[in-house]
């Protein structure tokens, strides 16, 4: 069994966390999704509009997410990559390079980012809407 994993906020889920969550998927037989921590946003200088338990229930439910785990911290992937057994690690092409080090551990892959739809766009078209 191929192990994928990726890594989001997945706050607000749009066609692109689809896209990128499907083509994912469809490298291998087994996708774990980890998901950003409240606390761990809060770090990134981050808020989500969803709390963790939301995102997380809300990813349960899509069918290419076989597993879902949390994302404490930056330095926490290479052993999510061992602990979970992972095969690949997927992430946007925004983060171009700068998971290479993990390629010791996996093989990693950089997928194109879905045009035109982003977390923060909908947040700015939001804001539009209501201040129209």
């Amino acid at each position: 069994m191929k192990k994928v994993i990726t890594y989001g906020t997945f706050d607000l889920l749009h066609n692109g966390h689809i896209n990128i969550l499907k083509r994912a998927k469809d490298l291998g037989d087994h996708l774990t999704v980890a998901i950003s921590t409240d606390e761990f946003n809060a770090i990134k200088n981050k808020k989500a509009y969803h709390s963790y338990e939301n995102r997380k229930f809300i990813l349960e439910a899509i069918r290419y997410v076989d597993k879902v785990i949390p994302e404490n911290t930056w330095e926490q992937k290479i052993q999510d990559v061992i602990d979970n057994e992972i095969d690949i690690f997927v992430m946007g092409d925004d983060w171009e390079g700068k998971f290479d080090f993990l390629k010791e551990y996996c093989e990693v892959v950089y997928l194109p980012r879905t045009v035109g739809i982003s977390t923060t766009k909908i947040k700015k078209d939001l804001l539009k809407v209501k201040n129209g």
